[in-house]
């Protein structure tokens, strides 16, 4: 893995243009024991998609993880994850919001969150149209127990550079009027573009650990 590490390392210098870039390992399918791999290399944040898998693997990772949830979620598993995570980074509707910040308070915390936006329009993807951004920021931002810190995008396979400096412009849009500081775009297979447009955190599976074994879920 420290190959892998020292080449993504390498692009992240050569092709970055915000100050700085973290790095979110995207465990999905990932054991427990993989995952415990990662402060060894200075890595301690990790993202994942799926609730279930989360709290499979919760209790057996080292403490000084910092989780991310990346993927979609129903509004009914929060309460699962809620006092688990640091940062929700797939808010794309007004009910997951209201739940989030409704099981935030319960937990007396303030949870930081990401409002997703669907770059492509692709049906099977979450996330607002880019039409509508402003109006689930301004949404987000006036929840009393969420911390809206910036806008998370999945791209369709092959997207068009022009797609990425399209989210990034959007970003600049607004990120003064609602004081965004992450810029969550760009996986395995497009963190080189996502990075020369702007990204301030690219979310890594494939790149990081090597092809994903599906069988050992």
């Amino acid at each position: 893995m420290q190959a892998r590490i020292n080449e993504i390392q390498e692009n992240v210098k050569k092709y970055k243009t915000a100050d700085s870039v973290t790095i979110v390992c995207a465990s999905k399918t990932r054991s427990a024991e993989t995952i415990n791999t990662l402060p060894s290399y200075s890595l301690y944040t990790v993202g994942e998609n799926k609730v279930q898998e989360l709290l499979d693997k919760y209790d057996e990772v080292d403490k000084r993880i910092n989780w991310h949830f990346i993927g979609q979620l129903q509004t009914n598993k929060v309460k699962y994850i809620i006092d688990k995570v640091s940062l929700i980074e797939s808010v794309d509707r007004p009910s997951l919001a209201d739940e989030i910040d409704r099981q935030a308070k319960k937990h007396g915390i303030k949870m930081r969150v990401l409002v997703e936006i669907n770059a492509g329009a692709e049906e099977s993807k979450g996330g607002v149209n880019c039409d509508n951004v402003e109006e689930m920021l301004a949404y987000v931002s006036a929840k009393e127990n969420l911390e809206l810190v910036g806008i998370m995008s999945v791209f369709p396979i092959g997207a068009e550079e022009s797609l990425y400096a399209k989210i990034k412009h959007t970003y600049d849009r607004f990120k003064d009027k609602y004081s965004l500081s992450v810029l969550s775009m760009g996986m395995s297979n497009d963190y080189i573009t996502a990075l020369k447009n702007g990204a301030t955190e690219i979310r890594l599976g494939t790149a990081l650990f090597g092809a994903r074994d599906y069988t050992k879920r």
